[in-house]
């Protein structure tokens, strides 16, 4: 049974610096592993927007940004070789890549951290420190 994978990326280095350490590491794992790339696009207020713009403009708009997010992380995997699946979600970070994992049967979560500290990432609450809360299955944080 082949490894799943899932890599949340939002375009920062600190992410780039996990597709970096999966792509590095590789070798750790038996057989290669199936790799499925994620960008969630926080959601836009709805509000007064939705009476301006309609549904396709606004998906549109999610495609267009959570693409230009996974370029460079798509770029790093295909310069490795390494044939990933790209998911593109809306919704607060840290609970769809909890949900995708869950939904895809993902082995493991390998994600960047910003690492602030615990006083910060306790009073800015972040994503990683949400994720290892939210998901049953191992989360390797890259520093």
């Amino acid at each position: 049974m082949t490894m799943k994978i899932l890599l949340p990326v939002d375009g920062s280095a600190c992410a780039l610096r996990a597709v970096d350490h999966l792509i590095a590491h590789l070798a750790w794992y038996s057989e290669v592993p199936e790799i499925h790339l994620l960008h969630v696009h926080p959601p836009i207020p709805i509000g007064r927007v939705q009476a301006h713009i309609d549904k396709e403009t606004l998906h549109a708009y999610y495609l267009e940004e959570s693409q230009s997010q996974l370029v460079e992380a798509q770029q790093k995997l295909d310069a490795a070789g390494r044939f990933h699946t790209t998911h593109i979600h809306v919704g607060q970070p840290a609970e769809v890549i909890a949900r995708v994992a869950h939904e895809l049967a993902c082995d493991m979560i390998v994600m960047g951290s910003h690492g602030r500290g615990t006083v910060a990432g306790l009073v800015m609450g972040s994503v990683a420190n949400r994720v290892l809360h939210l998901t049953q299955c191992p989360v390797l944080l890259v520093k």
